[in-house]
């Protein structure tokens, strides 16, 4: 019996700990994600901001949000 309940606290364990870094997986992504929103977001706001300004915006500033992207997905990747 005391065999039996060691192995089920030890299997308890293991899965706690699984929970734990899928939570923290999870939490890493979410940072990502939060991140990338948080500039494209404030990206559309400046253009935005430009457009009401009379500004047009700049293709190099596209082309650094397009580096940007791709940086972010390669990191993903």
């Amino acid at each position: 019996m005391g065999d039996m309940a060691m192995y089920e606290t030890s299997d308890l364990h293991k899965r706690v700990a699984r929970y734990e870094a899928a939570l923290d997986e999870l939490r890493a992504a979410h940072q990502d994600v939060r991140h990338v929103l948080v500039d494209q977001v404030l990206y559309e706001r400046w253009q935005q901001i430009g457009a009401e300004l009379g500004f047009a915006a700049p293709a190099t500033v596209q082309g650094v949000e397009q580096q940007s992207r791709q940086m972010s997905e390669a990191w993903a990747g």
